[in-house]
């Protein structure tokens, strides 16, 4: 008698196209899926996302079995459950009798690793869900002084033909960001955005969640997150009618009280494997196709898909499991309170992290430029920043998140992923944002107690790594300008960043 083999499933790999699955025979292999502790607990996630990712598993479950599977499904607490990925698999490999484990490649390095330890014959598969594999990353970047996003982006819309016409870019240009730029209309007014009130097995789940992880930072109701592929489609098909439209103006602006704004929120659905990333930017093409969505949305879209997520992928396994500990900046800095929900005066901050603590969600722009830059600016610990990244938003997994924080937000990698430190004052929020109305900072006042701190510690940033950076083609114009301004001056600004900073050390609210 032919053993089976154990299929296993992660949670964020639901599809059914995975490699995994498809490798698998259907009468007599048997798919393991398993809601561990070891995976809810190595960060202190929020409590949404641990909600979507058991919800979305069980409903998957659920289909698979419908069409014919058989699924040896632990949830988190059944008395047999070890704990572990690795304990689940060596439990069903005993009880079925197998000793070999099919598994689609993990998205982080340390279940990779774990998988290879199993005293148990395991196969690790290519995850061909995204649109370019590790190898052609690699390939792409071998003998390359700078891997900058761009170029790669480029050679991936020749692969795919998306917005090609012929060998040239739609409308002539590559990149439309510099049309992506607008603040936020005084009075937005965004589509709402789909709402899913929780059935059954999401109730059961939003239960056990309650239960288990009621100390972890963030609010777990209402949870309104799609938990199968046809309420994500339902997503996407209102992102592509209603909002698509103007993305592209708005992707970077912010606005208190308005989460979602023109903004997809399927990223969460593509990482667990409800979306696919080809049909996403098909369906984004085929509206400008069609004239209802303009190009510099459209192409502002795709890249982030195509361009963007692939390339922090490729960055990831690049780069190698030592990746997350990098700290090219020596920051040492321990992680505010006000980063888990304390006070502070800072409203941008305290609006990013209130956004994130009541819809574990929040834009690209806002991780980036308020939390990331404040962070950059502050001198935090990367890898508390990096812990603090994966644990708060719904669509973080490592693979995706460790690039973007390590790299392109904290400049801690060295400039593998960013050409220079993403910094700035408190002009840029301002810029883009109501933030700073009603703020107890002046983002006006560069120097004194009223100065808003971002004024104060981007130029305590530029020059305590003049070293470093006083070279840099993209920021030398920054030091020039800094050096004309009178000796005076720059002193008042280094001695109130640098009480600013004390305050921060001391544990005043600041």
């Amino acid at each position: 008698m032919v053993k089976s083999r154990l299929i296993l499933v992660l949670g964020d790999q639901l599809s059914t196209d995975i490699s995994s699955l498809r490798m698998a025979d259907k009468e007599r292999d048997v798919v393991i899926m398993a809601e561990v502790l070891a995976e809810a607990t190595y960060v202190p996630h929020h409590p949404q996302k641990i909600a979507l990712v058991l919800a979305a598993m069980r409903k998957f479950a659920l289909s698979l079995r419908e069409d014919g599977w058989t699924v040896a499904y632990s949830k988190l607490n059944d008395e047999a459950n070890t704990g572990s990925i690795p304990g689940e698999l060596v439990r069903h490999a005993s009880e079925f009798g197998a000793d070999e484990v099919i598994a689609t490649i993990p998205g982080e390095w340390r279940l990779i690793a774990a998988l290879n330890e199993l005293p148990l014959v395991v196969r690790q598969l290519p995850d061909d869900r995204f649109v370019t594999s590790p190898k052609e990353f690699a390939d792409w970047a071998e003998g390359r002084k700078e891997l900058r996003m761009e170029w790669f982006y480029r050679q991936v819309r020749r692969k795919t033909g998306l917005l090609m016409e012929g060998d040239a870019p739609a409308g002539g240009k590559w990149n439309y960001d510099s049309q992506n730029r607008k603040p936020a209309p005084n009075d937005p007014r965004p589509p709402v955005s789909p709402e899913f009130q929780p059935d059954a097995i999401v109730a059961e789940v939003l239960e056990l969640v309650e239960d288990h992880f009621v100390e972890n930072f963030g609010e777990l109701h209402p949870f309104v997150f799609a938990t199968d592929r046809k309420q994500a489609l339902v997503v996407l098909d209102h992102f592509i009618s209603q909002a698509l439209p103007r993305f592209g103006d708005y992707q970077d602006a912010m606005v208190s009280g308005e989460p979602w704004l023109w903004h997809a929120v399927i990223s969460p659905y593509l990482n667990i494997g409800l979306l696919q990333p080809m049909e996403v930017c098909q369906r984004a093409e085929e509206a400008w196709r069609a004239g209802t969505a303009p190009l510099n949305a459209v192409e502002g879209f795709i890249r982030q898909i195509i361009g963007w997520r692939e390339y922090v992928r490729g960055i990831y396994f690049l780069e190698g499991p030592e990746y997350t500990s990098r700290n090219a900046l020596d920051h040492s800095r321990p992680l505010p309170a006000f980063f888990w929900g304390g006070e502070t005066h800072m409203r941008c901050v305290r609006e990013v992290v209130g956004q994130t603590r009541d819809h574990a969600y929040a834009h690209h722009i806002q991780r980036l430029m308020v939390t990331g830059n404040f962070a950059l600016l502050a001198g935090l610990d990367p890898a508390a920043v990096h812990e603090w990244y994966l644990s708060v938003f719904v669509d973080a997994f490592e693979w995706v998140e460790a690039p973007n924080t390590i790299g392109m937000s904290q400049y801690a990698d060295g400039g593998v992923v960013a050409s220079k430190p993403y910094v700035s004052s408190g002009n840029y929020i301002s810029k883009m944002s109501d933030y700073c109305t009603g703020c107890r900072y002046d983002v006006k006042a560069k120097t004194g107690a009223q100065a808003c701190p971002f004024n104060l510690l981007y130029w305590h940033f530029i020059e305590r790594n003049r070293d470093r950076f006083e070279h840099n083609p993209r920021m030398a114009v920054i030091y020039r300008n800094w050096d004309k301004r009178d000796e005076g001056q720059r002193k008042v600004v280094m001695e109130d960043a640098e009480d600013w900073l004390g305050r921060l050390d001391a544990g005043e609210t600041v």
